[in-house]
């Protein structure tokens, strides 16, 4: 087995080669010793983003752990004989936090989605884990220019912050504010509010499986059909790189 440290780079894009059981492991050791750590989901369309935008692409590299959110990464780093272990889907690792927050008794604080999709979030993970304590809550539109958010997250002191503002905001804020944290984990997690609150379900097992779930999400919310665009493009794209490094 390839070791832990090692890193497969797509499109400059640099991703752990890691298991999920081994992040979450590596994850509760850094909170448990109180280490600030930023954690980047990242998929095709971050990796494709990150290639036109320095300044988010320094975020995404500069991020103590990336890890591949997306079949359409894992497919790319088979291509390149570079093949990462598993796809870490973002709202799997989310719930695997908050399980391990719920036994270990953490405080986690979740800002993003809209009002009321946050506070129903917040409101379900209370039933499901009790024992996780609700350092806060905010919803993703806020003020940029105000420092209330941080100076609420500094005070309380969360082990888990969770930041629903869609990619490439959600990367960004956490980057312009860590250095002001004294601890935890930072995370990005896209639409996962969305299915905490059960506004948005997630798909089956079986489509999980199947490394479809895309196609479930497209089903459910065909306006998101622009976005898979991108898919393609990356394919080409890694292609093309490839063959281009043979030729040198």
């Amino acid at each position: 087995m390839k070791e832990e440290k090692h890193k497969v780079k797509i499109l400059n894009v640099f991703f752990n080669h890691i298991t999920k059981s081994v992040l979450v492991n590596k994850l509760v050791e850094k909170i448990s010793q109180n280490q600030k750590t930023f954690l980047v989901t990242a998929n095709p369309e971050i990796i494709m983003y990150a290639n036109t935008d320095q300044d988010y692409f320094s975020v995404v590299n500069n991020a103590d752990y990336t890890i591949p959110d997306g079949i359409g990464v894992i497919i790319a780093s088979k291509m390149i004989g570079d093949p990462l272990s598993e796809r870490i889907a973002g709202y799997d690792l989310l719930v695997e936090l908050l399980k391990v927050g719920n036994e270990k008794g953490w405080s986690a604080y979740f800002l993003g989605a809209k009002k009321e999709v946050v506070q129903k979030a917040v409101d379900n993970v209370k039933t499901t884990y009790p024992q996780l304590k609700i350092a806060g809550w905010n919803d993703g539109y806020f003020d940029w220019n105000s420092s209330n958010i941080s100076d609420e997250i500094k005070e309380k002191k969360p082990d888990l912050i969770f930041v629903a503002l869609g990619f490439p905001k959600q990367e960004i804020w956490i980057s312009k504010n860590i250095e002001s944290f004294e601890k935890g984990l930072f995370m990005g997690v896209g639409g996962s509010f969305d299915v905490l609150a059960g506004e948005v379900k997630r798909a089956p097992l079986v489509w999980q499986k199947m490394n479809i779930e895309w196609l479930y999400r497209l089903i459910q919310q065909p306006s998101r059909w622009k976005r898979m665009l991108v898919l393609p493009q990356f394919v080409l794209k890694v292609v093309v790189e490839k063959y281009i490094k043979k030729s040198e």
